[in-house]
């Protein structure tokens, strides 16, 4: 399937409907025909693995293609170089999850670039980074506790980032780690209680959201069962 026919399948598959309820969630419109996650998947299993059509694609520009570009794209063959433009050209939190959490997350470079790009200005970057931080919490069986330590240093240090799409990353890179295993969740819940000390508005929200999640009861016996 070539780009081309790509672009044209998903052309037919507009959804003005679904544009209208995508803006009600935060997710930018611009070049975009609202078609659901679910059926681009469909599309992208279709298509199958393919690292020179996801490149194509992500160049339309059109947010649906970009999606399909991180579901067929092959980590392996994903470069730095790629990494850094495609997150520079992150300007919807749907996109930058979607890449973080299909794609990015499986690279060689992931861990290097979660300390870049949390250090960066731009929004969506320095959102990727944290989300690329509570991907790793979930999928990353074999890290040690001390990579997810020192993940925990860089959020109470961000913590006062006040734009929405930086402080939600924030606070769910402290809950997925949090939720790791039982020592994790317990430094968690004190970097929580320090970002509350700290008294930052932002910070107060992440830290709050989070410990209610991290000091729930079930979560902690779910925590406390796993090997």
């Amino acid at each position: 399937m070539s780009c081309e026919n790509i672009i044209i399948r998903l052309r037919e598959l507009y959804d003005p409907k679904n544009i209208e309820g995508m803006k009600k969630f935060g997710i930018t419109s611009d070049n975009a025909y609202g078609i659901s996650t679910p059926e681009l998947k469909s599309i992208a299993n279709e298509i199958g693995k393919n690292h020179e059509l996801a490149l194509e694609l992500w160049n339309t520009g059109i947010r649906e293609a970009r999606i399909i570009a991180g579901l067929i794209d092959e980590p392996s063959k994903v470069k730095e170089e790629q990494m850094d433009q495609w997150v520079n050209d992150f300007n919807s939190w749907d996109v930058c999850d979607s890449i973080c959490m299909v794609l990015f997350d499986r690279t060689p470079f992931v861990y290097s670039k979660i300390n870049q790009w949390c250090e960066a200005e731009k929004e969506y970057v320095k959102r990727a980074g944290f989300v690329l931080m509570a991907c790793l919490a979930v999928h990353d069986k074999k890290a040690k506790d001390e990579i997810f330590m020192e993940f925990l240093q860089k959020i109470i240090k961000k913590s006062d980032d006040g734009r929405n799409f930086v402080k939600k990353a924030v606070n769910w890179a402290l809950r997925q780690i949090g939720k790791r295993n039982f020592n994790l969740n317990g430094y968690a819940i004190d970097s929580a209680n320090k970002i509350l000390a700290a008294g930052s508005k932002s910070g107060k929200w992440i830290a709050s959201d989070a410990l209610r999640e991290l000091k729930n009861e079930k979560i902690k016996k779910r925590i406390a069962g796993k090997k």
